[in-house]
């Protein structure tokens, strides 16, 4: 499969690239993984932007929807997954297209995983404990001396993947970014990595006028059908927490939907920060089709 091509397209959030990749995949007769790790879960949809009916129905998409909120899944099953029906299309694809915000599940198909070992309970207990007696604060400060290289990229106010970094290395003495990061794994097919960009204000423009269709297309229903799953992983993301605030009374709507705004526009600018540090990722507006065509293109040759 040397001749085979995966094409990811990979950016912020409300940068463009559900229909830049839809647009591809149509024009080169192909089909789309997503690795949008919130597009995973059925129950998630109004919230995650996931793909609308036309749109799937316009070109097939694979990891959409396959799991539920209730399921355990991780950036190393993602890899395997996503190398199964990479092989299945590339029996009869010159070129599939990937594309998505979730850094961590792009390096997993790029370079690899290691297997995670499962963790010891009886630490997950203990700092489970100790984020209830002693904070956030504590939690940030561990990781920091035991690695920094994933304290500078992670969410340090998500106490479960500060926690998980941390059993990690408790349990196997060795840093989460070295699972992370490790000697790359060799795959049998190229890869071309597409960042899209806009200009910042027009990009939070974006984002903004996003989080009121989400608002209009019935959000606060889809929140309420999922709120006795609050404490689920799976909801521990932007527009939902917020709706959960609303929904029991502690802010007004008005508030909720700045707050969505807000967060997502931090968020976005989070994965900003990610994708810049790869060095092998061509940068190109969302408009700029034909400048995307002809890089797929060079490599087709």
């Amino acid at each position: 499969m040397k001749n085979k091509l995966l094409v990811i397209i990979q950016g912020a959030t409300g940068i463009g690239k559900t229909d830049t990749t839809i647009d591809l995949a149509i024009h080169f007769g192909s089909e789309i993984i997503s690795c949008d790790s919130r597009q995973f879960y059925k129950e998630l949809n109004i919230g995650t932007a996931t793909p609308t009916h036309e749109q799937l129905g316009a070109v097939p998409h694979h990891l959409i929807g396959h799991i539920s909120i209730t399921d355990n899944y991780n950036s190393y099953q993602f890899e395997q997954d996503s190398l199964l029906i990479l092989n299945k299309l590339f029996e009869h694809k010159e070129v599939v297209f990937m594309t998505g915000g979730s850094g961590l599940y792009i390096d997993a198909v790029c370079n690899g995983i290691d297997l995670i070992p499962d963790i010891n309970e009886d630490i997950r207990t203990a700092l489970n404990n100790k984020f209830i007696e002693e904070g956030l604060d504590s939690l940030q400060t561990e990781l920091k001396i035991i690695d920094p290289e994933y304290y500078s990229i992670v969410d340090l106010k998500n106490q479960k993947r500060l926690i998980r970094a941390i059993e990690v290395y408790q349990q196997t003495g060795k840093p989460y970014s070295h699972f992370r990061s490790n000697a790359q794994k060799k795959r049998d097919f190229t890869i071309l990595k597409i960042s899209l960009e806009r200009p910042r204000e027009e990009l939070y423009q974006r984002i903004n006028q996003r989080v009121i269709q989400m608002i209009d297309s019935g959000l606060e229903n889809e929140a309420r059908s999922l709120i006795a799953y609050r404490e689920l992983n799976a909801l521990n993301t932007v527009g939902y927490k917020e709706m959960f605030e609303y929904i029991e009374g502690k802010i007004t709507l008005d508030k909720a939907i700045e707050l969505i705004q807000r967060n997502s526009r931090h968020y976005a600018k989070k994965q900003i920060s990610w994708f810049k540090r790869d060095l092998h990722s061509t940068w190109l507006h969302p408009s700029d089709i034909e400048g995307i065509m002809k890089s797929i293109k060079t490599l087709l040759q």
